[in-house]
């Protein structure tokens, strides 16, 4: 779990965790305001629990996990046509507003309302059932609910909020590729080199 201030172009703050957790968010904030860091607003990767911490600032979910979220559910060539609607809607994720966003969802959503409610029945046993397109289902309502916080950036100008995590992904992207050439590593030296980049990753 990394902080990176985008200002600073600097990762402040970092600690391995097994899970990602509020209580282990709210215990870096905690640390790094002790240090006398002030948060005038964060950007996640979307993870909703996360939010409650930084619920006194304003919060914007990276565009570019959302994209890959809605990926995930339906791949990058849907098969039915109504994937292939939604996903060229994410597609567009960076030149909408929240309003435009919500209007283009309610048009998909009313367009294919029914289809979304279609149910597969369980041939073992007819009393169990489950929705036939639900990886459909979950990509919109990904998208539904994270639409509140997807654009905070155009509402703060002042704050010059980033619309996605990209300067920490960077970071990220240049350590996997060091611990791949190095991967004999034990993990305590690992750890090491793991810390060394962070630290000094400036880009």
């Amino acid at each position: 779990m990394v902080f990176r201030s985008f200002d600073l172009k600097q990762n402040l703050y970092w600690t391995e965790v097994k899970t990602e957790t509020t209580a282990v968010y709210r215990e870096a904030r905690q640390l790094l305001e002790e240090l006398g860091y002030t948060f005038e607003a964060v950007i996640l990767d979307g993870k909703k629990g996360v939010r409650e911490v930084f619920s006194d600032i304003p919060v914007q979910v990276c565009q570019f996990h959302q994209m890959a979220a809605v990926t995930r559910y339906l791949t990058r060539r849907p098969k039915l046509e109504a994937g292939k609607e939604l996903r060229m809607i994410a597609l567009d994720l960076t030149e909408l507003t929240e309003n435009m966003l919500l209007l283009l969802l309610d048009a998909w959503h009313e367009k294919w309302g029914g289809f979304l409610k279609e149910r597969t029945i369980n041939p073992d046993n007819p009393k169990k059932w489950f929705y036939t397109h639900k990886r459909i289902r979950s990509a919109y309502r990904s998208l539904k609910t994270n639409a509140p916080y997807l654009f905070t950036y155009q509402q703060y100008p002042d704050l010059n909020i980033p619309n996605t995590t990209n300067s920490l992904d960077g970071s990220f992207k240049y350590l996997k590729q060091l611990i791949g050439i190095h991967g004999g590593l034990k993990r305590d030296r690992r750890w090491r080199l793991i810390e060394e980049v962070l630290a000094g990753f400036k880009h």
